[in-house]
């Protein structure tokens, strides 16, 4: 009797442990909806409210998937995740803040699809890269970023040989009067190699600005309607361009040592530079 005793007083103490580990375990993946609940455990029935509110239950390595259309606030990325908004709206409303930041490990690979993320007129960076493996930026819409130095995407690595995806995503109407670009690359003491790939980056002060340790390939793209220039390059900065255009845009061309294929078109600028060729094709 003694024995049973003892046993159920046991299981008395275990249990509430166990319910407390089970109600604080992060699930791979989780949902978010406009009409959600942030109380929610995030689960494909009761989704969360905003992508803060789903990350902190989901565990590392897994995804967010959005249920439906809905504005799903700001949210800084510390581990690796993916979020998947494709079919609806995945908005993202920074007024006078950063949309997304990204500070990660230099392990963690991020992936962002299908977001709607606006500055408002007087957001700061629309997504901010400072430390990860890898980042893939797919299907999304990054605009009005217009705060002093606003930035469309802020590439700017703390870690060795950090990985940037752009595809399929419009990049517009980011910087101010006088600065600020749709994409800059600028590691940070480290080195980054991006890829830019169909997308379109246009109305921003400038286009793209790359500088530093960094490997930067432009394909099947266009830079337009910028302030300033279209491409500028600086530092130990590589560019290579293909099969893009880079076109109407108020300033040069480009600026500092960019490279090209040979099968881009340039004209409608301030000024119509002509790249150093990049070696062609093999």
């Amino acid at each position: 009797m003694r024995r049973i005793a003892l046993f159920a007083l046991l299981v008395s103490f275990a249990l509430p442990f166990a319910f407390s580990q089970q109600a604080h375990a992060q699930a791979t993946r989780t949902w978010v909806s406009g009409v959600g609940d942030d109380a929610n455990p995030c689960s494909r029935t009761a989704p969360c409210k905003t992508f803060p509110g789903a990350i902190s239950k989901t565990a590392a390595g897994g995804e967010i998937n959005c249920l439906d259309s809905g504005g799903f606030g700001t949210l800084t990325i510390t581990k690796a995740i993916s979020i998947y908004c494709e079919g609806v709206v995945g908005g993202v409303l920074a007024a006078g803040v950063n949309g997304i930041n990204v500070s990660a490990a230099a392990t963690d690979h991020i992936i962002l699809r299908g977001l709607d993320i606006d500055g408002a007129g007087s957001g700061i960076k629309g997504i901010s890269i400072n430390t990860a493996a890898s980042v893939v930026i797919e299907h999304s819409f990054i605009r009005n970023f217009n705060a002093s130095g606003g930035t469309g995407i802020s590439f700017a690595p703390t870690n060795a040989n950090a990985l940037l995806l752009i595809r399929d995503s419009i990049i517009s109407h980011n910087g101010s009067a006088v600065d600020g670009a749709g994409v800059v690359i600028s590691p940070n003491g480290g080195s980054g190699r991006v890829l830019i790939n169909n997308s379109s980056i246009n109305r921003n002060f400038l286009g793209i600005n790359a500088q530093g340790s960094s490997l930067v390939e432009v394909n099947n793209s266009d830079i337009s309607g910028s302030t300033g220039s279209g491409v500028g390059q600086g530092g130990a900065a590589t560019i290579r361009i293909g099969r893009s255009m880079i076109v109407n845009n108020f300033g040069s061309a480009t600026v500092g040592t960019v490279l090209s294929f040979g099968d881009n078109q340039i004209n409608g600028n301030g000024t119509d530079t002509t790249p150093g060729s990049a070696g062609g094709y093999k």
